[in-house]
């Protein structure tokens, strides 16, 4: 079985907070599965921090109704901006 990969997992990860029946859901684009799930929108977007503390990617988070309202980038520890020198 083949995998279906998107340009966009190559280089960046791109991720999106969505709300799906009762849960809020943290899924990277052309995956199906939740990385993360919630109870509540504040508790998706603290493990998403968590989740994401050692990974590059773009996370927009989606309202209730499912509109786009915000996006986020996180970065790496070990960003070599953060370095010394």
């Amino acid at each position: 079985m083949l995998k279906k990969i998107c340009i966009t997992e190559l280089i960046i990860g791109n991720y999106h907070i969505t709300k799906c029946d009762d849960k809020w859901n943290l899924t990277k684009e052309c995956n199906d599965r939740a990385s993360q799930t919630a109870d509540i929108k504040k508790e998706i977007i603290q493990k998403t921090r968590e989740y994401m503390e050692n990974k590059n990617g773009s996370v927009k988070i989606h309202n209730e109704n499912g509109g786009f309202q915000e996006e986020r980038t996180y970065h790496r520890k070990d960003d070599p901006r953060k370095s010394k020198g």
